[in-house]
């Protein structure tokens, strides 16, 4: 966090220091100078966000994927706004500079090949940030939508040469522009180094292939995988990874799935639920296809865990992790709680293996079922429950919550008001 507001402080430092304030004694000069402003801090947001996504191992460990999200999102508000702010001052301080009408300022500067290019960056933006609207997404396929977010690359790189070819703050021989490319050259090693040569490595070292496919449910299933040294690969209980098996047809998909099992030195396995096309394709999946793997990623794990106690909450296809966790955690008999939560008993998934192994390892166990009461995240059947009473010692237990975000919101926000620190409060969304 404070390296991201420093890099923001640093805009105002390149700006000031090449005499931006001179700018200011015209009013031609001060639009122009909101507008670099604007541009300068809206592109430094850019970087960040693409820094946040690169799931650089430091940035996971210290914020946890889920910060990092959140964060990534939240910075793609000051991007969309700081380029508007950008576009818009830049022309009318020209226009205003050079006497003319915006119109014929425009078009002036369209004769410039790499302002063109940038126009094409800023619509590009503009595509993935529609479809980031959370009424979109929800009428989008996890693919279309992460296909569509690939192409902010494609809008970073249409937008670099105006920076330099049409920006004096920038220009050949300042200080400025070697600052600039640093941080461009920093953000490109990591987006390279760990979204593609680290998962490379990873899957040309581990060598996975599908075992078995068997079903978990009526709209889920389970995929045992089996890989060399998977031991090394450094996954925990709770992770997750991004998964494309390269089967026909499948290959073009990325899935990110938590591990349903804890994991062991020959094998690994997910349980996916069909929530679209592409996961629905994967029920099909042979034996023997090969796959490729990214992470693992997340911070939900025992490891996070400070006090004896433990509580497990799971909803829906979010009961894999959980699962998961109640295999390998380091709990005293007595020491644990887990609920369950569904609208159906048939979306209880695993919830025979969950009850095999609460009773081997004397762990309490809570099934709830039936359509959510308004604004709680308990049945409708019975409204008055609430998590402490669920969950003896609640306020001195770690609170591990995975399920969708509306739920672990609730489950998170109830917790709070019975005392649990933020701190002993874990959370996997399934949401994208």
């Amino acid at each position: 966090m404070a390296a991201g507001w420093a890099s923001m402080a640093m805009c105002l430092v390149l700006f000031l220091a090449e005499g931006g304030l001179s700018r200011f004694a015209t009013v031609g000069g001060a639009l122009t100078a909101v507008g670099i402003l604007a541009g300068l801090a809206a592109t430094n947001a850019l970087l960040l966000m693409l820094l946040l996504a690169a799931r650089v191992p430091v940035i996971d460990r210290v914020l946890g994927q889920p910060r990092a999200t959140a964060l990534h999102s939240r910075l793609g508000d000051w991007v969309v706004y700081g380029l508007g702010v950008h576009a818009v001052f830049i022309l009318l301080g020209y226009t205003v500079m050079d006497n003319v009408s915006p119109i014929a300022e425009f078009l002036y500067l369209w004769a410039a090949s790499d302002f063109i290019l940038a126009v094409a960056g800023m619509g590009l933006l503009l595509v993935v940030v529609v479809s980031s609207i959370v009424a979109a997404r929800r009428r989008l396929p996890y693919e279309v939508w992460h296909g569509i977010h690939l192409t902010s690359y494609a809008a970073v790189g249409l937008s670099i040469p105006h920076m330099f070819s049409m920006s004096g703050l920038l220009a050949q021989g300042a200080w400025q522009r070697t600052y600039w490319i640093a941080i461009l050259v920093v953000t490109g090693a990591a987006l390279l180094g760990f979204r593609f040569l680290a998962p490379l490595v990873t899957s040309l070292r581990h060598q996975l292939r599908v075992v078995r496919v068997q079903p978990a449910g009526p709209d889920a299933y389970s995929i045992e995988l089996s890989g060399r040294r998977l031991d090394q690969l450094g996954a925990r209980s709770g992770q997750y990874l991004h998964w494309r098996f390269l089967g026909k047809g499948l290959w073009w998909h990325q899935h990110p799935f938590s591990l349903s099992a804890a994991p062991r030195a020959d094998r690994l396995r997910i349980t996916v639920r069909t929530l679209g096309a592409g996961s629905a394709a994967l029920a099909s999946v042979r034996p023997g296809t090969r796959v490729f793997v990214e992470g693992p990623y997340g911070t939900f794990t025992d490891t996070a865990r400070t006090s004896e106690t433990v509580a497990l909450v799971g909803a829906g296809i979010g009961i894999a992790p959980i699962r998961a966790l109640l295999e390998d955690a380091t709990f005293a008999a007595g020491n644990a709680t887990v609920v369950l939560r569904a609208s159906r008993a048939d979306e209880l998934y695993l919830l025979d293996e969950i009850e095999w192994l609460c009773r081997r390892r004397g762990a309490n166990l809570v099934v709830l079922t039936g359509h959510r009461a308004d604004g709680r995240w308990v049945p409708a059947e019975s409204p008055e429950l609430t998590l402490d009473e669920l969950v003896p010692d609640l306020a001195d237990a770690d609170l591990f919550v995975c399920g969708p975000s509306g739920f672990t919101e609730r489950v998170v926000a109830e917790a709070r008001q019975s005392g649990v620190p933020a701190r002993r409060i874990h959370v996997e969304d399934f949401a994208w």
